[in-house]
Formats: structure tokens, sequence, C-alpha cells
């Protein structure tokens, strides 16, 4: 008799969604999908209002990361200002934005390592779901678990500083910043008590690398192998090839490294990017419109931006960059378990490059808005923690917007995630008669490797819980368990 098996809600990731895995008579996965369930409406809902309050009024999408909604839609709304394609602003606003960013990837990198992650590495991902939990690993690592809440703080008060609040900022208005950085604000975070300072973040940030390369020498061939397959992958980066998060040009590449796209400007994503539609989830699916739609489907995030980049610009990050290319010869990494190795040398990278802003004096500048003549349209694109986020307006002549198309990061990750969860629950359930706990952990192990949002975070209601039913051939209940 085939089987149904529902996952739902994925646990551990920001915002709701299920996974639906389909076995037939024999006991193969058929079939298996990650549903988004939860609509979002902001496409729609921001038309009509005048353009500067765009940045204000989309970063709602998500509370973890709404500093990256912030700035894809100021970059936007810079260019319907006039105040060119990233590259238009003054020194300061410029930077300001810069510090602002990579705290932000800073303090959404720690949370998901630390809160999301480390329980099913430290405690195992079969172990106790009543322990597998961030309160199981500060009951038994209280160290880690104080300094994953510690290093967040000091990124939260970063983008405080910067966007004049911790979620829901205000800081990046159309052409530049509403304020600068002041000597006291600076030395708060460059010189403070110990251990809220930019050094302690960085000893801090090797030591989580350090964390899960030990893990790694201890289970590589878990690591290795849970979830890989071969795939295209997307970033921006800078025009000499460099990791940059802020600002760059598009580059693709295979499997093998080949690059399919280098550097072409995303105010032309129409002519690069194409959307598919599927009848079962609320997410869009992109792909690259010169392999179409079948084979054009791409990775991005940490893993997708260490495989596009050429190098790292700051020398500690760039370090650990050589080592992850070594692993692979060179060539694209695509085992999705590796997406935390990746994420972790960003989050190194990002505390050298807030104490690398935080000694620079254009912070404290006065110059923050630039002005130029006024377009119709605007393409905005930063790399978001979860990959390449994109945000597109029109405006009619009476500023209002009259167009909004968002292709969030993860939905860029759309293809990836039903793949990597297919991968898995083949290698799991094929053969099996009898659900257990792990095995659905194990396919949300696979998921949260691409530290997905799901939907607006802020907008989860009520109680989800998890419930997982078999049903034979008929439609009739054969078990079912819940928690």
């Amino acid at each position: 008799m085939s089987r149904k098996i529902t996952i739902e809600p994925v646990t551990r990731v920001e915002g709701h969604g299920k996974v639906t895995i389909h076995l037939d008579k024999a006991g193969e996965v058929s079939q298996s999908r990650l549903h988004i369930v939860e609509f979002r409406g902001f496409e729609r809902f921001v038309q009509g209002r005048p353009y500067w309050e765009v940045p204000v009024l989309v970063q709602r999408l998500c509370g973890i990361c709404p500093v990256s909604h912030h700035l894809a839609a100021a970059k936007a709304v810079d260019v319907i200002a006039g105040a060119g394609n990233g590259d238009g602003l003054t020194v300061t606003g410029d930077k300001m934005r810069r510090l602002m960013h990579y705290a932000q990837f800073f303090q959404s990198h720690v949370l998901h390592f630390f809160h999301l992650v480390s329980p099913d590495l430290l405690l195992g991902v079969d172990a106790d779901p009543a322990i597998r939990n961030i309160i199981g690993v500060a009951l038994q690592h209280k160290d880690l678990a104080v300094q994953g809440v510690m290093m967040r703080k000091f990124g939260q008060e970063l983008i405080q500083a910067t966007a004049g609040k911790k979620i829901h900022g205000t800081g990046a208005i159309p052409g530049g910043v509403n304020k600068n950085l002041s000597i006291e604000e600076r030395d708060h975070f460059l010189k403070g008590a110990d251990p809220l300072n930019a050094d302690k973040m960085i000893e801090w940030s090797v030591a989580a690398l350090d964390l899960f390369k030990d893990y790694y020498g201890k289970n590589k061939d878990m690591i290795d192998g849970f979830s890989h397959f071969p795939s295209n992958h997307l970033s921006l980066v800078r025009k000499d090839g460099a990791l940059d998060f802020y600002h760059g040009g598009i580059r693709a590449v295979d499997s093998e490294g080949n690059k399919i796209i280098d550097y072409a400007d995303y105010q032309d994503y129409t002519n690069i990017i194409g959307e598919g539609v599927k009848s079962w989830s609320y997410m869009k699916f992109p792909y690259l419109l010169s392999l179409g739609e079948e084979e054009g489907w791409y990775r991005v995030g940490p893993l997708a931006r260490l495989n596009t980049c050429d190098f790292i610009p700051s020398p500690l990050a760039q370090k650990e960059f050589e080592i992850f290319k070594a692993h692979t010869n060179g060539k694209p990494n695509n085992m999705c378990m590796h997406y935390h190795w990746a994420r972790i040398i960003e989050i190194l990278h990002s505390a050298e490059v807030i104490k690398e802003l935080l000694e620079d004096p254009d912070l404290q500048g006065t110059d923050l808005v630039a002005t130029g003549e006024r377009k119709d349209e605007g393409v905005g694109l930063v790399e978001a923690p979860r990959g390449t986020l994109f945000h597109h307006y029109n405006v009619n002549e009476d500023d209002q917007i009259t167009m909004c198309n968002l292709i969030v990061s993860t939905t860029n990750n759309n293809v990836p995630m039903n793949k990597a969860v297919n991968f898995v629950a083949k290698a799991q359930m094929t053969g099996q008669t009898e659900i257990t706990e792990p095995m659905m952990n194990m396919v949300e192990v696979a998921i949260r490797a691409y530290d997905p949002c799901l939907s607006c975070a802020t907008h989860a209601l009520g109680e989800m819980p998890l419930e997982v039913t078999m049903l034979d051939a008929d439609g009739n209940e054969i078990t079912s368990r819940k928690r």
C-alpha cells in the first residue's frame, strides 16, 4: 500500500511550512515536497504608497532579517531618487549602510548557528526532542550558549546604533542615511567592556569555526554524505570577484565552476531570472533564463557565495576560505551541510569588516544624502544572510508605487531545498514501515541547512503542532504521531 507522510510545521526555522512525502506500494519515495503554506501580500499592499515609505514598510516581511529588506528597498529607491545604482551615495552614507548590513549578517548567522543548528550538532540529530533545543544546549554547554547570546547582542546593538532600532529601523532613506556614527557609539563597539567589543567578536567567531571543524572531523561521512547534488550557484560579487554582501554584479556558476553569468547589472535582472510557479506552493521557483526552468535553478546563500566569489577581502576569513575551497579542490561545493561551514566563515568575515568600518573616520562624516535626477523605476539587490535578495519598484508621476516584485532569498533556494528534502527522504524512509521522530528530524535538518525564512516571521499566530500521519492507498489512516 502507498503512504503519505506529512511533517507540519518544519521546526527551528523562521516562518512556517510543511513537508509531504509519498511512498509507493514498494516502499520507495515517489514524491517529496516542501510546501509554503502562508501567503505574503507585500507586493500588493505597498502599491499606492509613496516610494520613500517602502524601505520602512517592506522590512515587516521579517523580524529576523529586516535590515536586508530595508537596504534592498533603499537601494531600489536610491535609483528612483537619482542617487545612482549602488555607487552614487556619499562616502559616509555608503559606509554607514555597510556597517548596518554587516551587523545584520553577524547577528542573523549567529542566531541560526547557535540557536537553531547547534542542538542537532551538539546533542545529536536523533536526541530526545525534549532536550534537542537551545535550552538543552544551554544546560549542557553553558559557556557556548552564553557566547551565542552575547554575539547576537553585539550585532543587534550595532544595528540599533546605525538604523535607530534593533528591529524595523529607519536608518536608510532615499539617497543615503539619516545619521552618522558618533565617537561615543564607535568607542562603545570598538573598545567596549569585554566581551562586547569587536576584538572579542572576532575571537569568538574563530572559536565557532574551530567548534564546527572539530565536529566535522569526527563526523565527516555524515556531513559530506548527508545531502549532496550538483547545482548552479548565484550571488553578487564585487567587480574584482571578491565577496561583497552589500553591492556588486550578478555572477552565476555551474556545478563545475564554469561562469554562466559574470558581473551582470542587476537593473536588468528580468533578462536574467525567470520565475516559475507551482500549484502546491505560495513560493515561486526562480531559474536562469539562459538555461531554462528545468536546468536553470540555482542555490543562493553562504554556500553559493563561497562558490561564486574569487576571494574574501578580510585576512582571517580568507585563510578559512582557502581551507574551505581546498576541500573540493577548488571546485564548487555541492554538499548541503557545508552551508554551516560557509556560514561561520561569513560570521568571521562580518566581524572583521565591522572592526574595519568602526576604525574608519568616514563614519563621523556629515554629508549623508546624495540626490540626482528622479526616475520611474529602480531595482535594489543585496546579499541577505540567506542569499540574494531582489527588490523591484515602479512609481507614477505622483511618486506612488505602481508595481512591486520581490524575489526573497529563500525563494531562490526553493528548488534546491525540495531536492534536499527528496535526497534525505529517500535515504531515511525508503522501505521503512514505521515513522520515527529522528527520521522526521533528518528531513528538517536538510531544510535547516539553508536557514530558510519560510514566511514573515512576525506574522506567526497561534499553536503550530507537528503532526505526521500515514495513510494507506485508499486514504485510511494507519498510524499518526503528534507533538
